[in-house]
């Protein structure tokens, strides 16, 4: 996964690691004027197109899997697991994205039908839609603010554990990517791990957590209904298929999705040149700026681009996915220096913020004590 670019290219390079600047000149509403019109409609029917689309592709990977590979000799079908596998949640992954955009009413013009489409998508992929949305929703009003953003928020040097320095080196990251990959998700959704800390234990599954205000509650609770509804299916489909057909066709694509989700925004907001602030420093273009495009090669485009177009997202999240590209590409020259995307190729990337980015503080000799940088061990 990952492309290394062009060398020609002025964000490849060592560049790619020097520290953007933390005072922009410029306000979000010269980024929206530099935006085509048009890039800012929503369009039900082209947006179904991809839901459509994405869902005919991941048909055909299960017909195809559930038709031909158990009939493999041995070998062969051990090959062929992993390369469905991988297939079905890279689509899977793209519907997950457009659900993540129903949460941004950035679906259609209209929010019924953006949490509609959203919320069975989402629970079809075992994330509670209106929990996942609330939360989300503060972490986009919150972006790399120490002491308000829901998620990634990075330790100061002084509260790091004792087995960060156990784990600092090639097999500790190795264990520490796995673990993140494969159990962060639903670690987040169930203790709020990595997430804000408040006055008592929170998670995405009960509606009076306080990650929640009075007027959300009922659709956290619908939320959970959701997933209770796919629950009884797989009960369902364990009876009738059994439980390693089940998990072949469905549970690991699913967790697939989980892990590349996880990786994509691991990788949105861990990086050296990106700042984070606390509350004498932060404001909202700050932290929106304070996130970085990443390179997928060609799973940008099954991603639906979520993974190059994320610093547009950041500053204007209802843009569909279709213009981000373009919307991003204009916003660029107003952005200067404000803007990059890291080409680095992916798991060249992943092991290098693993290595580079385990604390964060501020420079002993800067005058901007509330700004703080990632340094490693």
């Amino acid at each position: 996964m990952g492309a290394g670019g062009r060398m020609s290219d002025p964000f490849d390079g060592k560049k790619i690691l020097e520290r953007v600047p933390v005072d922009p000149p410029f306000s979000l509403s010269d980024l929206k004027k530099a935006i085509p019109a048009h890039c800012f409609k929503r369009s039900v029917i082209r947006s179904s197109y991809y839901v459509v689309h994405d869902l005919i592709v991941a048909y055909v990977f299960y017909f195809l899997a559930n038709t031909y590979i158990p009939f493999l000799p041995a070998p062969l079908a051990y090959l062929a697991w992993p390369v469905y596998w991988f297939c079905q949640a890279s689509i899977l992954t793209g519907l997950w994205v457009i659900g993540h955009e129903c949460g941004h009413h950035a679906f259609s013009e209209y929010q019924w039908i953006d949490d509609t489409i959203g919320f069975i998508l989402h629970s079809a992929l075992m994330t509670p839609y209106f929990s996942w949305k609330y939360s989300h929703r503060n972490h986009h009003a919150n972006t790399n603010s120490l002491d308000n953003d829901e998620v990634y928020i990075p330790k100061r040097k002084s509260k790091v554990r004792w087995y960060s320095k156990i784990l600092n080196n090639p097999p500790g990251r190795v264990f520490t990517l796995v673990f993140r990959f494969t159990l962060g998700f639903p670690l987040y959704l169930l203790t709020n791990i990595s997430g804000k800390k408040y006055g008592r234990f929170a998670n995405h599954f009960d509606p009076m957590s306080p990650i929640f205000t009075e007027r959300e509650r009922i659709q956290v609770l619908l939320s959970d209904i959701g997933l209770l509804a796919v629950f009884y299916a797989i009960k369902l489909a364990v009876t009738a298929n059994g439980a390693a057909w089940v998990t072949c066709i469905y549970g690991v694509p699913v967790l697939g999705v989980h892990m590349f989700f996880v990786l994509i925004t691991y990788l949105h907001h861990t990086h050296l040149s990106l700042p984070h602030y606390d509350s004498t420093e932060w404001n909202w273009i700050k932290g929106a700026l304070s996130t970085i495009d990443r390179d997928f090669g060609f799973l940008n485009r099954v991603f639906h681009d979520v993974t190059h177009t994320h610093v547009l997202h950041h500053l204007i999240s209802y843009i569909p996915h279709y213009h981000a590209k373009e919307a991003r590409d204009a916003i660029i020259p107003v952005l200067g220096e404000f803007y990059k995307i890291d080409r680095t190729p992916i798991f060249k990337a992943m092991w290098r913020e693993a290595k580079e980015c385990i604390y964060i503080e501020p420079d002993q000799d800067s005058e901007q004590k509330g700004v703080f940088w990632y340094h490693k061990m």
